[in-house]
């Protein structure tokens, strides 16, 4: 690869992610000077090297998943963050009243809006996390929302469907006994003293004991089982041209709804504190797409941020937006003194 290959190919990447059409020769001659022999003989090698693939429509070249990679690795320049895409992000750093889980939420919806792909937070429940406390907030007569913090910041919701037999009160009485004897339990220890302390004392007090205990344990149990996981922008994907074909649309809703595949895009590997890009077959996730992602770890909680799009991702952007956020939690951190 000479310096005219390298910027052909970066043109024809850069070209195709902001039009999503095939790049012909004629789009290039003028852009190097070059005729149209030359340009389509140049074509031609990076194709034969891998690097780009004819598309069966056109005459036009689009890039591989090879291609990417050689991008990403030896093309792509760095670039700074726009000013609209940083004062939208500035704002959710300089509220003081959201937690940093809700914070890094927030920023990812902004990411997810502003570049029609979805982004993904994966938060991992440190294990030197200890209850806060336990709310019960009531959504209509029959529908509750059991909502557990931690004194590390992490929060945790789950929806219960509760009928006409249970009482909104007792869960509310429930929750203050839990938030008396438990708080500055362990996260972790919490279930085995709800059944050892909490239970004899709401069956005593509670009519329906069993069915509340329950809620309270399945809502700290799955606190526990591992990661929270928020998904920003699940449709917005679907607006780029890749998929416009329906059943390409149906499989990559399926694979977004799969808990346990999302869970993938978090598996540790030996760079974590790098931003890690996973192009097509890179990842377990889809042949189809770009996972781009970075993991953080502050004030004792720890989790991943990415964005899920096509191949033809705008790999720069999204990698200085990923970079800004990484940066405004270091302040925080710093801010925090761990």
């Amino acid at each position: 690869m000479d310096a005219r290959r390298n910027n052909i190919l970066k043109e024809i990447v850069e070209t195709f992610i902001k039009t999503a059409k095939p790049v012909g020769s004629k789009a290039l001659c003028d852009k190097f000077n070059l005729s149209s022999a030359t340009i389509r003989n140049e074509m031609a090698v990076l194709e034969e090297l891998g690097y780009l693939e004819k598309n069966h429509v056109s005459s036009g070249r689009v890039p591989s998943e090879a291609g990417y990679r050689y991008y990403v690795e030896h093309l792509m320049e760095a670039e700074k963050i726009t000013g609209s895409d940083m004062l939208k992000l500035q704002k959710i750093f300089a509220s003081g009243e959201l937690e940093l889980s809700d914070a890094i939420n927030k920023c990812m919806e902004i990411i997810s809006d502003i570049t029609n792909y979805t982004s993904v937070v994966l938060g991992k429940n440190s294990k030197d996390n200890n209850l806060l406390q336990v709310s019960i907030i009531a959504i209509n007569p029959t529908q509750v929302v059991a909502v557990v913090c931690t004194d590390k910041g992490n929060v945790e919701n789950k929806m219960f469907n509760i009928g006409d037999s249970i009482n909104i009160n007792e869960l509310i009485k429930t929750s203050e006994i839990i938030n008396k004897m438990l708080a500055g339990t362990p996260i972790d220890e919490v279930s085995v003293r709800l059944e050892s302390d909490v239970k004899p004392i709401i069956k005593r007090q509670i009519k329906q004991y069993e069915t509340v205990y329950n809620i309270f344990y399945d809502a700290f149990n799955d606190f526990v089982a591992g990661s929270s996981i928020h998904i920003a922008g699940r449709n917005n994907i679907f607006n780029q041209p890749e998929y416009n074909n329906i059943s390409e649309l149906k499989r990559l809703a399926n694979k977004l709804d799969d808990t346990a595949l999302i869970e993938k895009v978090a598996e540790d590997d030996n760079d974590e504190n790098e931003i890690k890009i996973f192009i097509g077959d890179e990842s377990e996730f889809d042949p189809n797409v770009t996972i781009i992602r970075k993991k953080y770890h502050i004030n004792g909680e720890e989790g991943t941020i990415a964005v899920i799009g096509p191949k033809r991702m705008d790999y720069q952007r999204i990698v200085s937006l990923l970079e800004y956020i990484d940066e405004k939690l270091d302040s925080r951190k710093d801010e925090n003194g761990k």
